[in-house]
């Protein structure tokens, strides 16, 4: 179970860095992504853009 979380958590971070480029492309606006502001910062949870990452990941490996 931990090492599923630490891979999410290194996902969300990894996703949270590549944000202004993946923006360019259509994903982190998509419904289920989240934006909101709390204590003075801005806070991003990409839970969709996440998901649908996951899957392009999951095919590109099956198909290798």
């Amino acid at each position: 179970m931990f090492r599923w979380l630490l891979v999410v958590f290194l996902a969300l971070l990894l996703i949270n860095g590549l944000t202004p480029w993946l923006q360019k492309l259509g994903f982190g606006k998509l419904p289920g992504d989240f934006r909101f502001r709390l204590f003075g910062r801005e806070w991003f949870i990409p839970l969709t853009t996440t998901i649908l990452l996951s899957l392009l990941c999951a095919l590109i490996a099956k198909l290798i």
